[in-house]
């Protein structure tokens, strides 16, 4: 079989019969586009080595791939030829030795305090976009951690205890509770009161179960929400461009120094393992150290003859 054929018949697999989303499938195609441009065109799948593979991927390597580029490069090349070898497509596996490379350490980028309430107070400072609807945005990620795809694709009938509580659904289609606290909550009702007002100006039925809508009464997407935010962190708000995903790493960063849990943090942000959680650990470390040296006598002395 055609190595470009066998590729096909996997994407295919993915999406019928792992019922993956389509935003990974197209992640997987794009990834084994690395490979068929380094093999032959008409290579077969049965006769690559795991020599080419490895060859492969230090020619990634020199076009200077991102570490976490290479890796999910081999982790794409690996499951393609796992069920190459499943389905009988071939009988040994050459990609079963691949070893991923190191990746380099990298402190998640987050708010402080004082940027965290400054991009929350800014659709109400600037008249940008949608001002409720916007700061009730900023306020739930921020509230409950959830991942901006989770917050895009939340319904009415998602929510529990009033607006309180919401079953979202995040990767490998596990489903658990996000929370939301008072601030949340009130900018959540604040958007949803001025939303059934525009709709009656307009003389619009509100029928959209999606809680965030755009201005036309439809489905606001998680492009849609990555671009306000880049409307209120660009030069026009904050000056301080962040991605959605910041607000994320910013909630799990003040839950671990508020003293929360590393396993109550890890199920609050829907991580499968808990050592992607304890990357924001070195965050609250770092601050305990420069705690520590602020409030010790003797290292008040140190820092003083310094």
């Amino acid at each position: 079989m055609i190595l470009q054929d066998a590729i096909d018949e996997f994407l295919i697999y993915l999406t019928s019969v792992r019922t993956l989303s389509e935003n990974t499938v197209i992640g997987y195609r794009n990834d084994l586009v690395h490979l068929t441009d380094f093999l032959e065109k008409d290579a077969s799948v049965e006769s690559v080595t795991k020599e080419q593979l490895m060859t492969s991927i230090g020619y990634l390597s020199q076009k200077k791939m991102a570490s976490a580029s290479i890796n999910r490069y081999i982790a794409a090349v690996r499951t393609l030829f796992a069920y190459c070898k499943k389905v009988g497509h071939i009988e040994k596996n050459p990609a079963l030795e691949l070893k991923t490379v190191k990746l380099p350490k990298r402190i998640p980028k987050y708010l402080t305090e004082n940027e965290i309430d400054q991009l929350c107070s800014m659709p109400t400072k600037k008249e940008l976009l949608w001002e409720n609807r916007d700061k009730a945005v900023f306020e739930m990620l921020y509230s409950s951690g959830c991942r901006v795809s989770e917050l895009a694709n939340l319904k009415f009938s998602d929510f529990t205890d009033g607006f309180h509580a919401a079953l979202v659904r995040g990767k490998g289609k596990k489903d658990r509770y996000v929370y939301f606290e008072e601030d949340a909550q009130k900018a959540l009702k604040n958007y949803l009161d001025d939303r059934r007002k525009m709709f009656v100006d307009l003389k619009m039925e509100d029928t959209c179960d999606y809680v965030f809508v755009n201005q036309r009464g439809g489905h606001l997407s998680v492009r849609g929400i990555s671009w306000i935010l880049s409307r209120y962190s660009g030069p026009e708000g904050t000056n301080h461009q962040i991605s959605p995903h910041a607000l994320r790493h910013t909630f799990a960063t003040a839950m671990l120094r508020n003293g929360a849990d590393v396993r109550l943090v890890q199920e609050l942000l829907g991580h499968s393992s808990v050592s992607t959680t304890q990357r924001y650990t070195h965050i609250t470390t770092e601050k305990l150290i420069e705690t520590y040296n602020k409030a010790h006598p003797h290292a008040e002395v140190e820092n003083e003859q310094k």
